[in-house]
């Protein structure tokens, strides 16, 4: 068979060393440059080599598919001349319209990287590490006028492991694909025979997390809530301390042993480069690694941290 492949970053990767193991033939990659820079930006970054799906691209000696859309005239009619059989899409930014769902011969299958009908939308792997899953895995789904919501196809399952972060998610979900795409292209015909629709009441659809959820709440949020926000927002988005009108980041944190008496939010130690913080459930954190947000204060963080952060102050 032909295939297609739609993607960006680790996903896109992956599919295309999946299939590569296949039996099938690559005919075209579709990268997201493509659809999110200028044609001279995407020229500019391809000649330095900046992207990583180009290298990607380049190594394999695949086909670049030039368009603007995956929805646009141009897109569809490549698609048609290279007489797909199947488009894989791992990653991407844009929906799918009916007609281009409908243009190779035999279908269009989204990676979703959630058990499927739960955690539809973005970044799943930040939502099941957020909802406490023990259990999460890959779903490949027919590919709809809905937001993940067509027909499922295949899935399998992995572990979440306490330690996991959004990134070791990812990457293990990753490989699961890479492994079993040939399985899943050597037995399409079966596979597509025997779709079956989501159960509707056991959706879920997670929106994009709010900015606002990078700011740690220790008023509110226990010890465990914040290592998980933690660790489900790397390497996405990063947690800060709020102080005084400053934010601090930070690059590592764990849960201290200790039950205390001091009230939510107060600093309760204080070194050159770490803070002991209460959380709301009478636990603490210890942050090490600190860098202040204001360009003002950043080349003097440890200064800031022993000058103006005060023991039994609120990080508020």
């Amino acid at each position: 068979m032909n295939i297609v492949i739609v993607g960006y970053g680790e996903m896109l990767e992956a599919l295309i060393l999946g299939v590569m193991n296949s039996s099938d033939k690559i005919s075209g990659i579709f990268r997201v440059e493509n659809v999110r820079m200028s044609t001279i930006h995407r020229i500019f970054y391809d000649f330095f080599n900046l992207s990583s799906d180009f290298n990607i691209v380049q190594k394999y000696n695949l086909y670049d598919i030039k368009a603007k859309s995956v929805n646009c005239n141009d897109f569809r009619k490549i698609i048609k001349r290279l007489d797909t059989d199947i488009i894989l899409v791992g990653s991407w930014c844009e929906k799918f319209s009916p007609d281009t769902i409908n243009t190779p011969k035999k279908a269009c299958i989204n990676v979703h990287p959630s058990l499927l009908p739960k955690y539809r939308g973005p970044n799943p792997y930040m939502q099941v590490i957020l909802h406490n899953e023990n259990t999460t895995g890959i779903s490949f789904h027919l590919m709809d006028d809905g937001y993940d919501t067509g027909k499922i196809i295949h899935q399998v399952r992995t572990k979440v492991f306490p330690n996991d972060t959004g990134l070791s998610l990812k990457l293990r979900s990753c490989d699961i694909v890479k492994n079993e795409i040939s399985y899943l292209l050597d037995n399409i015909d079966d596979k597509l025979e025997t779709a079956c629709s989501q159960n509707k009441n056991e959706a879920s659809y997670q929106r994009r997390v709010p900015l606002k959820d990078c700011i740690l709440d220790f008023q509110n949020e226990t010890s465990a809530q914040i290592e998980c926000k933690v660790r489900a927002f790397y390497p996405w988005m990063k947690c800060f301390i709020p102080y005084n009108n400053e934010f601090i980041s930070f690059s590592q944190c764990s849960i201290s042993d200790e039950i205390t008496t001091k009230e939510p939010a107060q600093i309760i130690k204080i070194s050159d480069n770490s803070l002991q913080i209460v959380c709301a459930d009478n636990k603490s954190i210890i942050f090490s690694n600190l860098r202040v947000l204001n360009p003002f204060y950043n080349k003097i963080s440890r200064f800031y941290i022993k000058n103006f952060v005060k023991i039994n102050s609120k990080a508020v």
